[in-house]
């Protein structure tokens, strides 16, 4: 792959250039930096059709993404399924739905193993062998276990009161972990004190407008798996409210290099209610959101108080013409609930907070029965296990003879109601 598809970073703000470093901010205005590409350059390099002899995973669109050259970490990540949800569908009373599924995602179950493949792939083309991040749980687990297939030392930083999987998940591979007492956005400076002192290259901080282009591909994957086209409906949650920029960034991109028709689309956010910066700042008509001091939710993955892309995502939600909204906890769990009932998939607590705003802005109108609808599931269940604490139906306990299983099975379908798909109280607002 050569360099020059990359032309350096730029200001977001001020559009100011620099060079590619391990920086994060414009030194003129403070601004975030993002990758900036020569899409000539790539459109004269690639066409849509050599993609199709390529493995599917993120690496497919690797003229798109920031190295210079092969990657070297997380060469399996991407290639998740978009799936069909006709059973969902018929619950929430549309015709077209679709989940694009990151729950599955290679090797620790989250989106964010592709902003980390990507990330620590960079940070060895900078020479970094020591490498960390501030997390709430998801990128945590991606760091670790990328780190160790990549022989990398990592030190992370999490809020001491994350779930317990995600402690697990990120111990076990033989990463540094520190719990601190204190919010994410306390994490996260303390984390950028940390790179500045000791010159590690901590994914989220330094290394983060590499980081934040890993992203894109979920967009990209979105539109091939449609058939190279975009849908009229993408709704995504949002913690740092990166995501939802780049999803928007790469159906830009995909309609700037013509591999996709020019189309419509509407970009959505989902909060939870007990975090919801950017969803209220959309509400309210604010040009940049209010930190949360205090989160209280469920979805810690998504409790970020001060989000560094809020500014940014409340720009793609307007220009889109989309729309934000929050769910409060028993709508999250029942949300996590529904779509492992309807359609096989247990989704984390943010997965459950997109399906409850999906709900909202059917319900609202924003989003009409007959449109086309992805919903983006960015981690697993397994990891927010305690979320449904509640909210499932504890299994009865019989002796081991037929006769009882008999007269269970008669007394629940006395009892049962005769759908499959339980009905839907209506959504609060």
């Amino acid at each position: 792959m050569s360099a020059t598809l990359v032309r350096g970073l730029k200001c977001r703000l001020c559009g100011k250039h620099y060079p590619k470093e391990p920086i994060n901010f414009c030194t003129e205005d403070f601004g975030p930096l993002e990758v900036d590409y020569d899409y000539e350059a790539i459109a004269r390099r690639v066409r849509r059709s050599d993609l199709q002899r390529r493995p599917f995973t993120m690496w497919r669109y690797r003229e798109l993404l920031p190295l210079d050259g092969e990657p070297t970490v997380g060469q399996f990540v991407g290639g998740t399924p978009l799936l069909p949800a006709p059973r969902l569908a018929k619950a929430l009373g549309v015709r077209r739905l679709w989940i694009k599924n990151d729950a599955v995602n290679f090797p620790t179950l989250s989106f964010k193993d592709r902003v980390v493949a990507v990330a620590l792939s960079k940070a060895r083309e900078f020479g970094f062998d020591t490498v960390g991040c501030a997390s709430t749980g998801n990128l945590a687990n991606s760091v670790a276990a990328n780190a160790a297939a990549a022989g990398m030392t990592a030190y992370i930083l999490v809020p001491a009161e994350i779930e317990q999987a995600k402690i697990i998940g990120t111990t076990v591979y033989g990463a540094r972990l520190v719990r601190v007492q204190g919010t994410y956005d306390q994490v996260n400076r303390l984390c950028t004190q940390i790179a500045f002192k000791y010159g590690w290259g901590l994914v989220n901080i330094n290394l983060r407008p590499f980081y934040a282009e890993g992203s894109k591909s979920m967009g990209y994957e979105v539109a091939e798996q449609l058939g190279w086209r975009l849908p009229q409906h993408v709704v995504v949650p949002m913690a740092g409210g990166s995501l939802i920029g780049k999803i928007h960034k790469a159906f830009q991109e995909l309609q700037q290099l013509g591999w996709v028709s020019p189309s419509p689309y509407r970009v959505h956010g989902a909060q939870a209610s007990g975090c919801a910066p950017i969803s209220t700042a959309v509400k309210n008509g604010w040009d940049s959101h209010q930190p949360v001091k205090t989160p209280q939710t469920i979805a810690r993955s998504l409790a970020i108080g001060d989000p560094a892309d809020g500014y940014f995502a409340i720009r793609v939600i307007r220009e889109t013409g989309g729309w934000a909204e929050d769910a409060s906890d028993s709508e999250i769990a029942e949300s996590m609930a529904l779509l492992a009932e309807t359609e096989g998939i247990f989704a984390e607590t943010a997965g459950g907070v997109t399906l409850a705003v999906a709900r909202k802005l059917i319900e609202q109108g924003r989003i009409s029965s007959d449109d086309e609808i992805v919903l983006c599931i960015t981690g697993n269940g397994l990891k927010t296990q305690e979320a449904l604490n509640g909210v499932l139906t504890e299994a009865p306990v019989i002796p081991p003879r037929l006769e009882e299983f008999d007269r269970l099975l008669a007394s629940r379908l006395a009892t049962s109601a005769p759908e499959s798909i339980r009905p839907l109280a209506p959504a609060t607002a």
